[in-house]
């Protein structure tokens, strides 16, 4: 949590945070809100008015944004100056806005918040590959991009897409080295666990296909279903 940073403070008792959440979107801010709230504290970041990462407390990710809305007030700063290198949210900003709201009608009517959430709406807001668009039907998985071997994203310029383009071609890059190293040639395929979401990463002659996949999740059960997917005519 970043201290001792200027920017500009209001009130958020009268404006809900999700309001200022929606404005900065609409306005396709980056930098970051820091909210406080008696004696906690929270901070989310944005790139091009998408919310890429929050930390509250020991929470991170899309959990920090639930936590920091369940607040029933408090004062916020407005930081175009402070940007994150860390990237711990797949989910589209519309969709975590709706997921918090979710759980705060349930918590206030007594029901806990512990039903099983439903996906991501599966619509892209913006364009992307054929293939992503029929991977992310998939409801385990919250977001799919393809991209060039220089690791550029194809068709699809968002946020998400960058990000999940940027650690797919990482985790390529470093399966490769590690593939020499052990004499074992290219790596065709990969997967990395996080507490936030699973990682897979596809080779193929041309292309490199990046996916986020939800915790918790069967890794052998989605890879089936991105088989069925991917089989041409389906």
């Amino acid at each position: 949590m970043p201290d001792n940073i200027n920017g500009f403070k209001g009130a958020v008792a009268g404006l809900s945070l999700t309001d200022v959440i929606q404005l900065k979107g609409h306005n396709k801010y980056t930098g970051a809100i820091t909210v406080e709230y008696d004696r906690r504290k929270g901070v989310i970041y944005f790139v091009d008015g998408e919310i890429i990462h929050a930390e509250q407390g020991s929470e991170t990710g899309d959990q920090a944004i639930y936590e920091i809305i369940k607040w029933p007030g408090g004062t916020f700063n407005i930081h175009p100056e402070l940007t994150s290198n860390v990237c711990t949210i797949h989910y589209r900003t519309d969709y975590l806005l709706l997921e918090a709201l979710r759980r705060l009608d349930e918590e206030n009517a007594g029901t806990g918040g512990n039903q099983v959430s439903p996906g991501p709406s599966v619509t892209p807001r913006r364009t992307m590959s054929k293939i992503a668009a029929r991977l992310q039907e998939i409801n385990s998985i919250t977001y799919a991009v393809l991209l060039d071997k220089q690791g550029v994203p194809l068709q699809d310029v968002s946020i998400e897409a960058v990000a999940l383009a940027s650690k797919g071609m990482f985790l390529a890059k470093t399966g490769n080295q590690l593939g020499d190293l052990m004499g074992l040639g290219e790596l065709k395929a990969a997967a990395v666990h996080t507490c936030n979401y699973h990682l897979l990463m596809y080779d193929s002659k041309q292309h490199y296909l990046s996916i986020a996949v939800k915790p918790g999740c069967d890794l052998d059960a989605v890879e089936g279903e991105i088989r069925s997917a991917l089989i041409p005519g389906k």
